[in-house]
């Protein structure tokens, strides 16, 4: 029997771009595993990229297309799609038809996309969820260098003396890098790391400062830095004379905005003696990097943010050099290619610009269209606000889920229920999205599409195929292209392979460019198209055929500005724009938990995925919960003027008193009322449109139900009757959490009626056992078929009084009749015989708290070394590490 084929391709996660090995055995199991070739993680996977082989099952897949809630065939999709998208725009006009398009997309899908809208509808309405993610460090880098350029590459992270996190939480979002950092800083200590974040998050794990300044007021912070390096002689006079304009302007607002050390520390709420030890320590050390992310990006004023960033590294001269420069860490796998396509509304294609003429000219010469874009589009939020509005009449959404992810997200879903024509492209049936779909087109995913993205260093990589196409589902590009040739584009969207739209992309890139624009990749195109299928990691620009890539830019002080000269931008520091007030007294940050993902639409199907944090959640600093009346587990309801949700409330003084940390994960399909952007206001960056998702003025309340309970079943259920429910796949079951405001005079039968809602070929063989304390409010519950048990149901009067779910769970796991000591255990809610491991902290390993605590306390393994030998935990990614130490912590601080 032959091996099976090893297929190197690209994770499909996060802005770091992971290169994995796939490859699927006789039996049709996925296996995948870290490409140690790839230069960006070098064999590392984190959890995520680890588990993608349990993502790939096609449940809940759109495998067919659909027009009215009815199955069609192709043709018909395409000819309603192609056929309403004319008839609207001959009505109405080009501005009245919009993509909303997604950095889950292949840099070809996006290509023809933006191809379609920009140069054949002569629209420029297209945008695409990195909007919310990365917006301001491309307009903070178009300001700053001309182009939007990201200068350095991830190598820094290990030339660097100095790194400096701000708004970063790499530990939980960029797993892969942070692992980097902290191995370079385990080879050489001498390595300093600040980290500069209002909470103090698992990044800090490894931080020798950090700096939990108050929030939104990292302007005045690098102001202040800015002032600093001038006023202690640590400015680079020569290379600021020689490349870079406009530095007296901006030192001039940083002085009046800064002025001194005392000045930065009472405006952003920190120790004067830390602000001093991190100026000293930028200004001493040449090599830093200052690595930013969604802290910074999700700001009213996050491009102004950027700017006071990079200000700083312009003014020492400390960019595009070994271990030195700003470094955004962006948060989708194509964020990057879907700029270099011009996928946003402001850009045109190939990094050329809608405003300039000579562009416009040049894009639609190239493209022989009939038409061109010739004012910006709508951006992603004033798309959607146009919609509600009735002037745009349809919309096209691919691979994204907007109901969810887009700020004001109650007025998006309102603004899809009343468009006039809705198409969906996806490769998931059901999403808050797709409900508000007139056609439905199926789509691709990962393992099963072929293509290209680029990460965060610029860095180009394949996505190949290693699996069946499932259904009659296709390509994103395929989609497009035959959407177009039916509007009558026929010729130029003739495309047959994904290699032919790259070959048209590079050779687009390269078009009249001699060296004026940063974005050049024509030295990849290539007549016969054969390099495609072979093309390696390669970082742009590639100019030229056989160029080894280039790793870093402007270390020459050379930029694309008319002047080629840098620009310095005077930042005057601004607020969020919405103050906190007596209604809503606390603020609101938004964010990604540890080993999930966007909507749970890929990571939801993942047992272990799903095992470290199960439910939405907010934290909360104990103070605060005190002033609340809040438990630990208790149910609080968050409140703005737009919307609420009720989550799990989690203590932690890790957060700032005043402050509220709740993740962007949880929608519909998984829980009764936790769509987190519904709370958050539509206020956006005046220059790059991106929200401000990490300042909201909320209002938090206990929420206290009748009865608490949780549910584990080996099938899905609707538990609408409850008015709480949060629902996450375990080992061979489902789990659900509730609550209810209403307590039922019969248990016994409410829970009949859910778990024998329909009859089944094995219901002469169920039993239940069952034990009721009515006074106390306590119920237990359990349904077995063929003495295996199959659902059990847990009530009472608090979250405390609940059992652990761990041994329960493994109950369902055992492929054999329940034992006279487990019937038992069921009725007393505790494991009789079994031993409780506890919430999983090590999701790769599946390792929970209590086995851990253990092993720590009666074992004495109190290094992260000695637990992963014996245990395993912590061992592959790395990235339950920084809890680790926490639990060691703890365990050696408890018996000192």
């Amino acid at each position: 029997m032959t091996s099976p084929e090893l297929v190197k391709t690209t994770c499909p996660y996060c802005g770091v771009g992971c290169g994995i090995v796939a490859s699927v055995d006789h039996d049709g199991t996925v296996q995948v595993r870290g490409d140690e070739s790839h230069q960006a993680n070098h064999g590392r996977l984190c959890s995520k990229g680890a588990a993608l082989a349990e993502t790939l099952g096609l449940e809940d897949r759109l495998l067919y297309p659909e027009t009215g809630g009815q199955r069609s065939t192709w043709d018909a999709a395409l000819d309603t799609v192609a056929q309403t998208f004319a008839r609207i725009i001959d009505e109405h006009g080009p501005d009245a038809v919009a993509f909303y398009v997604s950095g889950q997309l292949l840099t070809e899908d996006y290509y023809v996309a933006n191809k379609l809208m920009k140069g054949y509808i002569g629209a420029a309405n297209i945008d695409t969820n990195s909007r919310l993610c990365m917006a301001s460090s491309v307009a903070g880098h178009k300001r700053a260098f001309g182009s939007d350029t990201v200068p350095g590459c991830y190598e820094d992270l290990e030339h660097a003396e100095l790194i400096v996190l701000v708004g970063s939480n790499a530990a939980w979002c960029h797993p892969v890098l942070f692992q980097r950092l902290s191995e370079a800083k385990k080879k050489h200590p001498e390595k300093k790391v600040i980290v500069i974040d209002p909470r103090r998050t698992s990044t800090c794990d490894i931080s020798d400062l950090h700096l939990a300044l108050k929030p939104g007021t990292d302007a005045v912070l690098f102001n202040g830095l800015l002032q600093y390096l001038h006023s202690h002689g640590h400015a680079r006079h020569d290379y600021i004379q020689a490349h870079t304009e406009g530095a007296e302007q901006a030192l001039h607002t940083a002085q009046a905005s800064a002025p001194d050390l005392t000045s930065v520390a009472e405006q952003c709420h920190l120790n004067v003696v830390d602000v001093a030890q991190f100026f000293d320590l930028f200004a001493r050390i040449e090599k830093v990097v200052t690595v930013y992310s969604q802290g910074i990006n999700q700001s009213s004023s996050g491009t102004d943010k950027v700017n006071a960033i990079i200000n700083c590294h312009l003014l020492t001269g400390r960019i595009g050099k070994p271990g030195m420069g700003p470094l955004s860490f962006t948060g989708q796998p194509n964020a990057m290619g879907g700029r270099e396509v011009g996928g946003l509304a402001n850009q045109l294609a190939a990094h050329m610009e809608i405003e300039n003429p000579e562009h416009r000219a040049r894009v639609q010469r190239f493209w022989n269209s009939p038409r061109i874009a010739d004012k910006l589009g709508l951006k992603a939020v004033d798309m959607f606000h146009a919609l509600g509005e009735g002037k745009i009449k349809a919309i096209w959404i691919m691979a994204t889920n907007p109901v969810d992810s887009l700020p004001d997200a109650d007025r998006v879903r309102e603004a899809l229920a009343r468009c006039e024509f809705v198409v969906v492209s996806d490769c998931v049936r059901h999403t808050d999205t797709t409900a508000y779909a007139h056609v439905l087109l199926p789509a691709l995913a990962w393992g099963e599409k072929d293509g290209t993205v680029t990460n965060s260093e610029r860095c180009i990589s394949r996505q190949r195929t290693f699996l069946p196409t499932p259904g009659e589902a296709q390509s994103d590009w395929w989609i497009i292209a035959e959407v177009a040739k039916r509007m009558g584009y026929m010729e130029a969207f003739d495309y047959f392979s994904p290699a032919q739209i790259f070959n048209e992309h590079a050779a687009l890139s390269g078009f009249e460019n001699h060296g004026t624009r940063d974005f050049d990749i024509s030295g990849l195109h290539d007549d016969d198209l054969t390099s495609y299928d072979a093309l390696q990691p390669t970082q742009w620009p590639v100019p030229f055929t056989g160029s080894a890539g280039t790793k870093r830019l402007f270390g020459d002080g050379r930029f694309y500005t008319p002047t080629r000269k840098a620009r310095f931008i005077p930042v005057i520091p601004r607020g969020p724009q919405h103050a906190v007030d007596s209604n809503y007294s606390m603020l609101l940050n938004t964010g990604r938990v540890r080993d999930h993902w966007h909507t749970l639409t890929r990571t939801g199907k993942s047992v272990r995925l799903s095992s470290h944090r199960y439910e939405p959640y907010a934290e909360l600093h104990p103070t605060d919960a005190e002033r609340l009346e809040v438990r630990q587990d208790d149910l609080v309801r968050i409140a703005s003027p737009r919307g609420a949700i009720i989550v799990r409330a989690r203590l932690d003084d890790a957060q700032q008193p005043g402050c509220v940390f709740a993740p962007i994960h949880w929608t519909d399909q998984y829980a009764s009322c936790a769509r987190v952007d519904t709370l958050v206001a539509p206020i956006v960056d005046p220059i790059s449109g991106q929200p401000e998702s990490k300042h909201t003025p909320v209002r938090v309340t206990r929420y206290s139900p009748r009865w608490h309970g949780f549910l584990l079943s080996r099938r899905t259920l609707s538990l609408h009757e409850a008015s709480y429910w949060a629902r996450a796949k375990g080992k061979e079951l489902w789990r659900y959490e509730l609550a209810g405001e209403q307590a039922t005079q019969d248990w016994s039968g409410w829970a009949r009626s859910i778990l024998c809602a329909s009859k089944g070929k094995d219901d002469d063989r169920v039993e239940w056992i069952e034990y009721l304390d009515g006074a106390a409010g306590r119920y237990r519950g359990a349904r077995l078929v063929n003495q295996q048990l199959e659902s059990c149901l847990f009530v009472a009067s608090s979250p405390a009084e609940l059992p652990s779910r761990s041994w329960l769970m493994d109950l369902f796991s055992a492929k054999r009749p329940l034992s006279v000591q487990e019937r038992s255990g069921l009725l007393a809610a505790r494991s009789l015989q079994a031993t409780d491991t506890g919430p999983v902290v090590c999701a790769c390993f599946g390792v929970g708290r209590n086995t851990l605590m253990q092993a720590i306390q009666r074992d004495g393994l109190h290094s992260v070394e000695a637990i992963g030998q014996v245990l395993k935990a912590g061992s592959n990614c790395g990235s339950c590490i920084p809890e680790l130490k926490e639990l060691i912590a703890q365990c050696t601080k408890q018996y000192a």
